[in-house]
């Protein structure tokens, strides 16, 4: 295992300290008194942790074709994002396609472990969804189908027990029971892709049901003022709520408003990076269908411009503008991202603290508004991006 030693600031405080890593965990935290001025120390922050990451560069973790070469390639473009855990997400498709995506995902966990690490757990987003337009989002119409619990324990053991997060629609038929079935087997499940009714949604959260995920996408373009699926869930005390907060997906007053009434606590952000994230702009397809990449980073269904098929965006970006659009200040932002997934899986939390895992990055105020300027990205305390402490980034796959 490496050893490392730096100077930074702390996210959260600014205070000047030195980073003392050794066996892949924080060794030390102390305070550093420089003799020379700090204003070029970085700061040092927990990894980012994102729930919600489908793919990146064209491999989509529901692909039926994917291997676990792919995986690799999906997953290490996040370190340059400050990214050091992730829940690689299987979205509505076929049973065959989704058993695939999962064996591919438990092979290159087991071949790597390091990997293993990194990915935190498994999002089965779907395909216990709304088949209505609008809640449907950009999930493929033909694959939806009714809650099944045995299908859902035939794929968790395909993927080696990987699966920690489901979402779900409240109004699927046998919903409720496979929510209370899951929920007993340890897994989260997540309110999503949904148009419940108020009641719905309640016996949702008695069964166990903790989160929602996009809170205000994968809905209709018109919704009644109230009661409504959107309300009715944020003032479900006993839901947190996930928010894609990469500048297309909610504008900059609903994720203040989603963060003020659930509070910083119980608000997770996350990118929902689609399988076509980091590709150039122009029209892609796949079995799951044709999608567009804009120039503006959008993307969207092809033949439209209101639905929007995933992110472009990396979670560094989202931590900027929550922090840019007033939501939350930037160590906030971070916590959203990073310490609040960990509490939500109930993982010991991220922090800087002796005795902790070293899973860190690093940055620098950056002039750009648009995303975080990332010096390093630290993974069970490995230079996997970047370079600190004369160490350089890299993975050996």
């Amino acid at each position: 295992m490496t050893t490392l030693s730096f100077p930074a600031r702390r996210y959260d405080t600014g205070e000047p300290v030195r980073v003392t890593i050794s066996g892949g965990a924080i060794k030390a935290i102390e305070p550093a008194w420089p003799a020379d001025p700090i204003a070029d120390w970085p700061f040092v922050a927990p990894g980012l942790f994102d729930l919600q990451v489908n793919g990146y560069g064209g491999v989509w973790f529901s692909d039926r074709s994917l291997t676990r070469e792919q995986v690799l390639a999906a997953i290490v473009p996040y370190f340059a994002h400050g990214m050091t855990r992730l829940c690689p997400t299987l979205i509505t498709n076929s049973f065959e396609a989704l058993s695939a995506g999962f064996t591919a995902i438990r092979q290159a966990c087991e071949e790597h472990p390091w990997l293993d690490h990194v990915v935190a757990g498994c999002h089965l987003e779907g395909p216990y969804l709304s088949a209505e337009d609008g809640p449907r989002g950009a999930h493929p119409k033909a694959h939806i189908r009714q809650a099944d619990w045995h299908e859902f324990c035939d794929l968790q053991k395909t993927s080696g027990n990987r699966i920690r997060l489901v979402t779900i629609a409240p109004e699927v038929p046998h919903a409720i029971d496979f929510i209370r079935r899951a929920v007993a087997s340890g897994v989260r499940l997540s309110i999503g892709h949904t148009a419940a009714s108020t009641e719905q949604i309640q016996a949702a959260a008695e069964a166990g049901a903790t989160l929602s995920t996009h809170l205000g996408n994968g809905a209709h373009p018109v919704l009644r003022r109230h009661p409504n699926y959107i309300w009715d869930q944020l003032g479900e005390s006993r839901l947190s709520a996930s928010i894609i907060a990469d500048g297309h997906h909610l504008p900059a007053s609903v994720v203040r408003s989603i963060v003020r009434a659930k509070s910083v606590g119980q608000t997770i952000l996350t990118c929902d990076a689609s399988g076509w994230a980091g590709c150039a702009a122009g029209e892609y397809e796949n079995e799951l269908g044709k999608v567009e990449v804009l120039a503006d980073g959008r993307i969207v269904v092809a033949g439209q411009r209101e639905i929007l098929a995933g992110s472009g965006a990396a979670s560094d970006t989202c931590v900027a503008f929550a922090s840019r659009c007033g939501a939350a200040t930037l160590p906030d932002a971070i916590d959203m991202i990073s310490r609040n997934p960990a509490r939500f899986f109930g993982f010991p939390e991220q922090g800087l603290r002796a005795g902790a895992a070293a899973d860190l990055f690093l940055y620098r105020p950056s002039a750009s508004v648009d995303r975080l300027d990332i010096v390093a990205t630290i993974v069970v305390g490995e230079v996997r991006f970047g370079e600190i402490a004369g160490k350089s980034g890299g993975t050996n796959l």
